[in-house]
């Protein structure tokens, strides 16, 4: 049967990392079933992985074209399959599926994080082998020691949310609609066979719903993506928007999308293209070419927001709340991040999660390319508000970790301040109505080029608004329009700018 993943994606890496991926050149019973075993067993909490056989390796990558399997092995292999896991105690669940890929036949067993670990697998095929645990350390497979096994022993003891059956849904909770436009919106195979199999059926290759032939119920991570309302099962799982229109709060515009997980976002992210989101084009003097800035750029705010409906408990009864100031969007979202992250982790550019809330979520986020997982939101946010020259964001959480808020400013260049100039303030100004350097300017009023200089007399008109970059790689500034305090009024600008 067809699995809910784009092939192409997942053997290149895109969709699913490395470390979830296994290349066999072709098939080795015993190897394999010590990586099932590790797989199952997800002691990262990652989403179990995939084992592609017919495609050889080096060092972890995949090298193409495949060399393949010959078609009438495919059978064999699968049969044998079965009869292999069940040397597996408890036995896991895993979909299987032959595709052609670059004209050569090949097979991918996809082994999803099992609701039973630990998984046990022999060492070795044969009567004398003994059962162990076997986890994944990068990209092998291997056998846990103590400390590894007690950690194994833990996890069965909670099935991670997002994974659990809802006893109290239906398989008419889930919409047949929401489900097939994902697996369209994807390119997934199984999307061709979508309207060819039964709902239940398509549900089970996905794997969300879950329990007896008999009692098929949806599971919570299936509730979230696939219902039309979600709140019915988990209140407030919605987003709200407070838009402050104003910088004292008196005017504003209040917005709730509800819906499923990914309507929801789609609709937020909408919302922030259409009502929020602006571009500044200042058009520079004796350049061809104009400078554009964005008052927050779209990619920091969709890795934020994405970052929130990934990471939120939707057992806790709030919502994700986010806050669009007139120099700031924040955004509030409950629990905070997974221990041991704490404050002072939130203060570093890249923070290192060991384990992830909602994996399953954070699976079919990466399919919608809206997230890469594996930490690198926070590096993403930092380098498009770098590019933009916006200000740094800030994040933050409570010394319990009960809430996690995430603060995005406005670029300094749509937040113009009444500002009371000195002298030498008035001076450079006047002196940067055409693009001067640093140099250029700190020789004009005097004063040595030192970056304490720099600092009291440039970095602070940027600051404020009154100097922009007319080339950062050359640090050339301009005078910016601006507020002063003895006139309440807008000076002469030197650069033409508009902003759609």
């Amino acid at each position: 049967m067809a699995l809910p993943i784009n092939i192409s994606q997942l053997i290149s890496g895109k969709t699913v990392e490395w470390d979830r991926l296994e290349f066999k050149t072709g098939w080795n019973p015993e190897d394999i079933i010590h990586t099932i075993c590790a797989f199952a067993n997800d002691i990262n909490n990652w989403g179990g992985g995939y084992v592609v056989i017919g495609i050889k390796e080096k060092d972890g990558m995949p090298i193409l074209p495949p060399c393949g399997l010959l078609p009438n092995s495919l059978d064999t292999i699968q049969k044998e399959l079965l009869n292999l896991c069940h040397q597996i105690e408890p036995m896991p669940q895993i979909i299987t599926e032959p595709v052609e890929f670059q004209g050569q036949y090949i097979l991918i067993i996809w082994v999803p994080g099992g609701n039973d670990r630990p998984y046990k697998a022999p060492t070795t095929l044969g009567e004398k082998g003994l059962k162990r645990y076997f986890v994944r350390h990068g990209s092998v497979s291997k056998i846990a020691n103590p400390i590894e096994e007690r950690q194994l022993l833990s996890l069965s003891e909670t099935i991670p949310f997002d994974d659990r059956i809802n006893y109290n849904a239906e398989l008419s909770d889930l919409s047949p609609l929401l489900v097939k436009t994902f697996l369209s919106e994807i390119k997934s195979d199984l999307a061709l066979e979508a309207d060819k199999i039964a709902f239940v059926d398509l549900c089970r290759q996905m794997q969300i719903v879950g329990g007896a032939k008999e009692m098929i119920k949806p599971k919570n991570v299936g509730l979230l993506c696939f219902s039309n309302n979600p709140e019915i099962f988990f209140p407030y799982a919605r987003m709200e928007i407070v838009h402050f229109l104003d910088d004292i709060g008196d005017r504003f515009i209040e917005q709730i999308f509800s819906g499923s997980l990914f309507e929801q976002l789609k609709s937020a992210l909408l919302y922030f293209k259409n009502q929020v989101i602006k571009e500044m084009v200042i058009k520079v003097p004796e350049q061809a070419e104009s400078i554009r800035f964005f008052n927050y750029p779209y990619e920091a705010i969709e890795e934020a927001l994405v970052n929130a409906a990934y990471h939120k408990s939707y057992n806790i009864r709030e919502p994700i709340e986010i806050r669009i100031n007139y120099d700031s969007v924040q955004i509030l979202s409950f629990e905070g991040p997974m221990p041991p992250i704490n404050n002072a982790d939130l203060k570093k550019e890249r923070v290192i999660a060991r384990s992830y809330r909602n994996r399953r979520v954070g699976d079919f986020l990466k399919e919608l390319d809206y997230t890469e997982g594996r930490s690198t939101g926070f590096p993403k946010i930092h380098r498009h508000l770098k590019r933009n020259y916006s200000p740094e964001p800030e994040f933050e959480t409570d010394d319990n970790n009960l809430h996690f808020l995430a603060t995005i400013y406005c670029h300094k260049l749509f937040t113009p301040k009444p500002i009371k100039l000195n002298e030498k303030e008035k001076m450079i100004l006047d002196f940067c109505k055409n693009p001067k350097s640093s140099r250029e300017i700190l020789d004009f009023i005097g004063v040595s080029y030192h970056s304490k200089n720099m600092a009291n007399y440039i970095n602070s008109l940027i600051d404020a608004g009154c100097l922009y970059y007319t080339n950062p790689e050359n640090m050339k500034y301009s005078k910016q329009k601006y507020f002063t305090i003895e006139d309440k009024k807008v000076s002469e600008g030197v650069s033409e700018q508009s902003v759609k």
